[in-house]
């Protein structure tokens, strides 16, 4: 079945399954390797994107639900690292191994455009279905707080 993505402002017309993961379209047929494969069940959140501007879990969602649709990857967030979270990610070096932080990135973009101001417990429960393997859950938390006070202070 054609599906026609598209995908970080680009488009995409590919010949795939319409079952097929969204994960593996993105990473092997579009060639974006930054949404990382955890589990396969929706349960750790590496592999969130944006759908329409809503985060999804990519291992479970099927292409073809994104045919059409604005796709959003850890790679179309901000190219050249000025997202206020992607900053803070590297101000506050939250990253241990790194490979659940595309997914953690991701899910609190999709918390900040739906509120601005999170409080504590907003940010906790966004990011309660994100694990992450080295337990750097303080600086997640901080670095989203940041990223709330720069784009505060006109950043």
């Amino acid at each position: 079945m054609k599906i026609h993505l598209h995908v970080n402002g680009k488009a995409h017309a590919l010949e795939l399954d319409p079952d097929m993961p969204l994960l593996w379209a993105l990473r092997d047929h579009v060639g974006l390797t930054g949404t990382k494969y955890g589990c396969g069940q929706a349960l750790c959140g590496a592999c969130v994107v944006h759908l329409d501007g809503e985060a999804v879990r990519s291992c479970v969602t099927p292409v073809s639900r994104a045919d059409g649709r604005a796709v959003v990857t850890i790679e179309g967030l901000s190219p050249d690292g000025s997202h206020p979270l992607q900053k803070a990610w590297v101000e506050l070096a939250v990253p241990q191994c790194g490979f659940c932080q595309a997914g953690q990135i991701m899910t609190a973009a999709a918390l900040l455009k739906k509120n601005p101001q999170p409080s504590e417990v907003d940010i906790d429960t966004s990011m309660a279905g994100n694990l992450c393997r080295c337990g750097t859950y303080l600086r997640i938390r901080a670095a989203i707080e940041r990223a709330v006070a720069e784009k505060g202070k006109g950043g």
